[in-house]
């Protein structure tokens, strides 16, 4: 698994939507497809999140469309992406050839972004469970920068970081991602086991509630926007009372989640988040 961080700016002020992961997808896709269109199409078709790709991080201005803020010269940008794609090194080295070694910039929908920095840390499942296994009664802060859209049953959107939303989603992603001769094991927990193990602390201020553009789909009238509901936010995770099973999977999870994202569209910039793991 690799954890990017793309640092970009662009050439005069740039209108983005507020919302900008999805039009951030399409500038990334279309560079794979130029560096290697085998790859572009991997993780196009991917049945799952392959790629996890952040919302824009840094200071914007206003722009003068609704919807919209504007990417600034004078500043720079940071990009999150995440691999958990079983392929992950032909994943990132098609990634470095599509924004550094064969072209310096992503296109948007008004104009483009140049690449100022590529930086990318790996691990695997096996270092994520030492890890956990390693702490003692953890606190873990989720920080929820993008709208995290989870769906779950009869296709209802949660608009609460609920720790059985978060949590199973990612045993989910866990599972979806694991290689076939991964030697490290699918992550069980059933909903009752985190209700009744795991709290949550969520910082009331901050959480927000959304809707966003995750696809556009081709019907006979043209072109139907496809929206997801979420919320983004912060929330503290505690243990009461968990096995160490649990507890050791729960804390696997949470550092396994900057690298898949949370929830739903996390290729077009949805569950986007930033983890502290605390004892």
């Amino acid at each position: 698994m690799r954890r990017v961080t793309a640092t970009v700016s662009p050439d005069r002020r740039l209108p983005v939507p507020n919302s900008d992961g999805y039009s951030v997808y399409g500038a990334l896709l279309s560079a794979l497809d130029d560096a290697d269109a085998a790859v572009a199409q991997r993780v196009h078709d991917a049945p799952f999140g392959s790629v996890h790709v952040g919302a824009l991080r840094g200071q914007f201005g206003d722009a003068d469309r609704d919807h919209h803020k504007c990417l600034l010269p004078s500043e720079t940008y940071q990009l999150p992406l995440g691999v958990v794609d079983p392929d992950d090194e032909g994943v990132f080295e098609a990634l470095v050839r599509a924004v550094v070694f064969e072209g310096d910039r992503l296109e948007l929908t008004d104009g483009a972004v140049f690449v100022e920095s590529f930086e990318s840390e790996r691990t695997d499942r096996a270092e994520l469970l030492d890890r956990a296994a390693a702490l003692d009664d953890p606190t873990i802060k989720f920080t929820f920068r993008s709208p995290t859209c989870i769906i779950e049953e009869s296709e209802v959107t949660t608009m609460f970081p609920h720790r059985a939303s978060v949590f199973l989603s990612l045993a989910g992603a866990w599972a979806r991602s694991l290689p076939a001769d991964a030697s490290v094991p699918e992550l069980e927990l059933s909903r009752s086991a985190v209700e009744g193990s795991v709290i949550e602390k969520p910082t009331l201020r901050t959480l927000q509630t959304h809707s966003v553009l995750v696809n556009r789909v081709d019907t006979d009238d043209g072109s139907r926007p496809i929206f997801r509901q979420g919320f983004s936010g912060e929330c503290a995770y505690e243990f009461k009372r968990a096995s160490e099973s649990v507890a050791n999977a729960v804390t696997a999870l949470a550092l396994f989640a900057p690298y898949a994202g949370v929830g739903s569209a996390v290729s077009r910039g949805c569950g986007d988040v930033t983890v502290e793991v605390e004892e």
